[in-house]
């Protein structure tokens, strides 16, 4: 239920417009003066203020002017009689969204309230869906412990506030497009637009329509004007993903683009100048392109200001729990089921920690999302899993792959100590990881060292 404040010196005014609108469905808050509606605004949700433009004190100017100064968005539609109209454009063209005559009827009131009310719901969504999006791509909440990704978090912080043009490097499915957004939403330019394109998904002739815009009649098909991202993207961020794919005319487009900061849209002659923030990706290594050809120089050193290298998952498992733990909850939602889902058994844990993770990040989030669909229970267990993962864990624990006349502790030896280099191999020699990846304590890992012989370099 909305709340509407109305404000008015007048005694008998307030009660008849509360009852009008509380008949209408709206909650309705009454204040005789201006100071007593700051009061109220002061302590309560509002979501329109209908105030008199003439009372005595403060009048309905000054409130309008006091209210844009802590709730700018928040409408205010002024009541006002004939002799008052120029004070009412006046407060128009301060910020009030409307004005009405009185004496009016009661349904041209309901009509102006609705019509204002609809507005401000839009602006409240808008706010909403912008704090989600915001708290999703804050870099604090992209997940790791790593030193790797730390790496990543305080290149981020130190980068945000800046102009500098940015190149993400990393596999596919590393989050290379979380860490765009997250630069842009920790920038100055958060309340502009952030403006993504990916190169490798659009033939150069489409891409570079979708980059510059066209004038009507550039081409069959081109029947209106359109903008470009370069254009969309002004004042705000420009993310040019998979930028490895971008053909060698476009190349050089583009670095005209970025030297000049003009361009023009095709089958255009004027020239449109643009101030954004461009932000590039790609799953190549750029610099070996250029030494191949593929990609020009000059364009490669003006995109690579700074450089920000995403990992692997493979190279820090030790995000692993972290990431798990994350997408439980992002999916918990999507239960069938009103259990909670606590965890994954110790056989997934095990399995997560031996696989080469070839899709990254994402491939580790659908195994979650799945098995949160199908686990019936409180813990994620094998069974749940997409089928390669099963037939990882069964390939592994076949009976038959050990030989009939092997000796029970002489296998049981063997199996320990490859398990162990194993997971020192994964976690790079780090003994305390590779410990808790086994799920044995320090002290016993290192008992286990000197028993096998193995030594840490």
């Amino acid at each position: 239920m909305e709340t509407v404040l109305i404000v008015d010196d007048e005694k008998n005014y307030p009660p008849i417009l509360s009852a009008v609108l509380e008949d209408e469905g709206f909650e309705a808050l009454t204040a005789y003066s201006g100071q007593e509606a700051l009061d109220i605004l002061n302590h309560a949700d509002v979501d329109l203020v209908l105030t008199d433009m003439k009372m005595s004190g403060m009048d309905g100017i000054e409130l309008l002017e006091r209210i844009k100064k802590n709730e700018s968005e928040l409408p205010v539609i002024m009541m006002t009689a004939h002799g008052t109209v120029e004070k009412a454009v006046e407060a128009m063209q301060k910020g009030a969204y409307n004005y009405i005559l009185k004496p009016f009827e009661n349904e041209q009131l309901v009509i102006y309230v609705n019509k204002a009310i609809q507005m401000y719901r839009v602006i409240k969504e808008n706010r909403r869906l912008r704090r989600t999006v915001e708290s999703q791509y804050s870099f604090g909440n992209i997940i790791g412990k790593s030193r790797q990704m730390q790496d990543v978090f305080d290149t981020i912080y130190k980068v945000a506030p800046a102009t500098a043009s940015i190149l993400i490097e990393g596999e596919s499915g590393t989050g290379k497009d979380l860490v765009a957004k997250s630069i842009h939403y920790n920038s100055p330019r958060r309340d502009r637009p952030f403006i993504a394109v990916n190169c490798s998904a659009l033939a150069e002739t489409l891409l570079e329509s979708e980059l510059f815009g066209h004038e009507k009649g550039a081409f069959t098909g081109a029947v209106t004007t359109k903008k470009g991202r370069f254009e969309l993207a002004d004042d705000g961020t420009l993310f040019l993903d998979e930028i490895g794919e971008l053909s060698p005319s476009l190349q050089v487009k583009l670095l005209r683009v970025l030297q000049e900061k003009v361009f023009e849209r095709v089958g255009g002659l004027r020239q449109v100048a643009v101030n954004f923030r461009l932000i590039t990706a790609t799953n190549k290594k750029l610099k070996e392109e250029v030494q191949k050809g593929r990609f020009r120089e000059d364009l490669y050193y003006r995109l690579n200001v700074v450089h920000i290298d995403i990992p692997p998952l493979r190279q820090r498992k030790e995000d692993l729990r972290l990431l798990v733990d994350h997408f439980i909850g992002k999916y918990a939602d999507e239960r069938r089921t009103n259990i909670p889902v606590k965890g994954i058994e110790r056989e997934v844990e095990q399995i997560f920690y031996r696989h080469n993770w070839p899709g990254n990040v994402r491939e580790l989030e659908n195994a979650i999302e799945r098995a949160m669909v199908l686990c019936p229970d409180d813990t994620i267990r094998v069974s749940d899993l997409p089928e390669d993962f099963k037939d990882s864990y069964s390939d592994e624990n076949q009976l038959e792959n050990i030989p009939l006349e092997a000796q029970l502790f002489q296998t049981l030896a063997s199996i320990e100590k490859k398990m162990i280099l194993r997971a020192l191999k994964h976690c790079r020699n780090v003994q305390s990881d590779a410990a808790q990846m086994l799920g044995i304590g320090r002290s016993g890992f290192n008992k286990k060292l000197k028993k096998h012989g193995i030594l840490i370099d």
